[in-house]
């Protein structure tokens, strides 16, 4: 709701009483059925809360249970980190050995060279004895032997160096594909709080912007209900006291009239006759019924209309306080100041408004613009006089 709902009231009870009460209960129902809507939404947003609530709880365990998968990650990281390591010392360890081995295998191959056939001959022949003979036979098989397992071990080396190289090489994968997992695992939980995390806060945002909607539309209908009763108490006791004149009053006499309710002699009372217009212009339209110039039919004006370029100031006709300001359907922006003693005044149509409720005025001073909003006829001004609610014609009270 833009404004109080009781200040739209009152505009409908200047503008016409029964249509007063009749906007008000409409107004109501309205209001009510907001109410309605805000209170579904709420119950709404209540329960998403609650669920992307759980949710919450939910990825936090899960986030715990992550995180300790992230902790066995880690760990298995570091043993594979670890092995690493021992690897690379085993293959340093086989490589010294290989090159030892190889190093012997030289120093071998080398002395073999150098006697030849005729050495292994040597050694058999010049035993001088057959046991002796035996001895050297044996000494010869054992370096054969020693040559054979030299050899072996060297082969040995090698194949342990090439298994140690694709241990070496499956664990580097092994770690590349953990460090990878385990920052996959972290974006993924983070996208996922953060994603919910942020849900959660709008829809607590919505809930707020809801509460604070609900209770303003509570305010409203608990304005719009005291003032419903208000107007119907006035009515109730305006038909009683109109039942109690009719029952106790004389038969008029022919020829008497009722007098019009007299207008007090003071404040703006006392200035009709003296007042300047609220914008300059040409009044187009006067107070009164109307006929109209092309179907026959009439049309009533509580005031008059006064066409005029558009921003153009328009002043107040006396001081008083404005009650009134802001947009009314039918009417554009409408501003109402109360004048005291039972006198309101109302400019309407217009472009922009310079005054807000409650601010006092004095005489001529700027109250808004001139403009077109909601005006059929272009820039105008439209204006009334209304004394105790009652529309009166602006025409004489001014110069």
């Amino acid at each position: 709701m833009r404004h109080l709902t009781a200040i739209i009231l009152l505009v409908l009870a200047l503008l016409a009483p029964a249509l007063c009460r009749a906007g008000a209960n409409e107004e109501l129902q309205n209001i009510k059925k907001q109410i309605k809507e805000k209170n579904r939404l709420i119950s709404k947003t209540q329960k998403v809360e609650t669920k992307v609530s759980g949710e919450l709880v939910q990825i936090q365990k899960s986030l715990a249970e992550k995180q300790s998968s992230l902790t066995v990650l880690g760990r298995d990281l570091a043993g594979v980190e670890k092995g690493i390591d021992k690897t690379h010392e085993d293959i340093e360890h086989e490589r010294q050995e290989a090159e030892r081995k190889k190093a012997q295998i030289n120093r071998r191959m080398a002395a073999l060279y150098k006697g030849g056939d005729t050495g292994n001959l040597r050694v058999f022949f010049s035993s001088e004895s057959f046991p002796q003979m035996s001895e050297n036979l044996r000494y010869m098989r054992s370096i054969l032997e020693n040559d054979k397992k030299l050899f072996q071990q060297y082969s040995d080396n090698l194949e342990r160096l090439n298994k140690l190289k694709e241990r070496l090489e499956q664990e580097a994968v092994k770690k590349e594909g953990l460090r990878r997992s385990i920052e996959a695992k972290r974006r993924e939980i983070e996208q996922e709080k953060s994603r919910k995390a942020t849900y959660l806060v709008k829809v607590r945002q919505d809930k707020q912007g809801y509460l604070a909607s609900l209770k303003e539309l509570q305010a409203n209908a608990s304005r719009l209900q005291s003032m419903i009763q208000r107007l119907e108490a006035k009515s109730r006791k305006a038909y009683s006291s109109k039942g109690r004149t009719a029952k106790g009053s004389e038969p008029a006499r022919p020829g008497v009239t009722a007098k019009a309710t007299p207008v007090p002699n003071q404040g703006l009372g006392a200035q009709k006759g003296r007042l300047s217009l609220p914008v300059r212009g040409n009044i187009v339209d006067r107070f009164g019924r109307h006929k109209h110039p092309e179907f026959d039919s009439f049309t009533v004006s509580n005031g008059i209309s006064v066409a005029a370029p558009a921003g153009s100031a328009i002043h107040a006709i006396y001081d008083g306080e404005v009650i009134f300001a802001d947009y009314f359907k039918g009417y554009g922006n409408m501003i109402i100041v109360d004048h005291g003693d039972g006198f309101f005044s109302l400019y309407a149509h217009a472009s922009s408004i310079a005054k807000r409720v409650g601010s006092k005025v004095a005489k001529n001073d700027v109250l808004a613009s001139v403009g077109d909003v909601d005006s059929t006829k272009g820039p105008m001004l439209y204006f009334e006089i209304r004394y105790q609610g009652k529309p009166v014609d602006p025409s004489p009270w001014f110069r």
